[in-house]
């Protein structure tokens, strides 16, 4: 078969690009794209932002109409699920695909993730019945929110009708399961209404930069940052709010972004978390003196803006949040280099293949398509999650120190993030 090149502007590719949605079919068979016609909410070139627009658009998007409720599920926790350090199953990053059409140098570097790279047949995938049928195991283990991950999540082909299956989903004692997604947001002005509709309730949206040569340099697939600000302005409009935005700052590439990211979503309703450049499968750059720390960003913004600690946080929270003394919003940091947080992680990751994972650097997994069939109850399967969370004991980043007394490069491979989420 020969090669199939994706274009965009002048760019030509051949990896498909964040304008397409594409359903990878069997091997050997040609890519079926389907092509949403959008129309630009507000005009960009380059770097120059249209800030005043955007800002009045997000303020007046945060009413939405609510999602109506399924059923509540009556049937009681399985049993006490909690690990060898106390650490309860409350959150499921489900991944939905491992593809994606960025090539983000701090995740999937073009050098290591090439057109030929073996990422995972569609044959291989789970199906959407597969996947809900392993969210009820999960849910009746006491998991109260899944968040939908990828690769790139929207390359899934109708993720709604995954969307629409979970948010039937009830906890035990009768409450909605909270559904979210983090995207790049290449394709969200385009679904973002449809996935409100579904039953999606919030998103989380990766922006690096807000100039517009640095987004592409590091996106490495030339996509302009002006359309990921229409998926976030349209993910407000159609009431996934809040709106979350996720800036991985990396030391000598963009950490001249934070001021600019901090002023750009201030009075807006949006909530930006500056990230630290973590050690993930897939970052082969990674070293530490390129970690520009959480401590760092907070000090930065503090130079223009007053900050004040958030007095309600939840514990299992993965950022530390402030808020601007001025009201004009919030602000977050997610510290997992410089203070790691593995003692308050509730988190289990299954991937697109269904093997689940409980870590996000973990170097095993526990595979759990045996458990899928038609002729098995979700209670079988709950019995080997259990199991499985109970004897975990990772924290990694707690470790990282430890593990990396000579030198700072990352010492054992780890599952690469585009098959399990951040």
């Amino acid at each position: 078969m020969g090669e199939r090149l994706y274009s965009f502007g002048a760019l030509v590719s051949p990896y498909p690009l964040p304008h397409e949605s594409v359903e990878q079919p069997e091997f050997g068979a040609a890519p079926h794209v389907a092509q949403a016609e959008t129309k630009p909410l507000f005009a960009m070139k380059h770097t120059e932002v249209d800030v005043s627009t955007i800002h009045s658009a997000l303020r007046s998007a945060h009413a939405a109409p609510p999602i109506a409720s399924g059923e509540a599920d009556s049937t009681p926790l399985l049993s006490e699920c909690t690990d060898k350090l106390g650490r309860p199953l409350k959150d499921l990053r489900l991944s939905v695909i491992d593809q994606c059409n960025f090539r983000c140098t701090y995740c999937m570097p073009k050098e290591v993730f090439t057109k030929d790279y073996p990422f995972l047949r569609s044959a291989s995938r789970l199906s959407f019945e597969q996947m809900t049928f392993l969210a009820k195991a999960f849910v009746r283990l006491g998991v109260d929110k899944i968040r939908i991950t990828g690769g790139e999540p929207l390359l899934r082909k109708d993720l709604e009708t995954l969307i629409e299956r979970l948010a039937c989903l009830r906890t035990p004692e009768g409450k909605d399961v909270e559904i979210a997604l983090t995207t790049n947001g290449s394709l969200l002005a385009a679904k973002a209404r449809s996935l409100r509709d579904a039953g999606l309730r919030r998103v989380t949206v990766s922006l690096d930069s807000l100039d517009d040569a640095v987004f592409r340099r590091m996106n490495d697939v030339g996509f302009p940052v002006a359309r990921v600000l229409e998926g976030i302005h349209a993910a407000a409009a159609a009431g996934l709010s809040p709106v979350k935005v996720n800036t991985v700052v990396e030391r000598g590439v963009n950490e001249s972004q934070i001021l600019p990211i901090a002023r750009y979503f201030r009075n807006t309703g949006v909530v930006v978390r500056f990230i630290e450049f973590m050690d993930v499968g897939g970052a082969a750059s990674w070293a530490r003196k390129n970690v520009f720390t959480s401590d760092d960003a907070r000090r930065l913004i503090e130079s223009e803006f007053a900050l004040q600690p958030l007095l309600t946080q939840r514990a299992n929270d993965t950022a530390r949040n402030f808020e601007y003394a001025d009201g004009a919003g919030s602000v977050g940091f997610i510290s997992s280099v410089s203070q790691p947080f593995c003692g308050d992680c509730t988190r289990a990751r299954v991937s697109s293949d269904g093997k689940m994972f409980t870590c996000l650097f973990a170097t095993g997994s526990l595979d759990l398509k045996p458990w899928l069939g038609e002729a098995l109850a979700p209670e079988a399967l709950a019995q080997e999650i259990l199991a499985r969370w109970r004897d975990r004991d990772d924290r990694y980043s707690e470790l990282r120190g430890v593990r990396a007394r000579v030198g700072s490069k990352k010492v054992y491979p780890t599952v690469r993030m585009s098959l399990v989420g951040g």
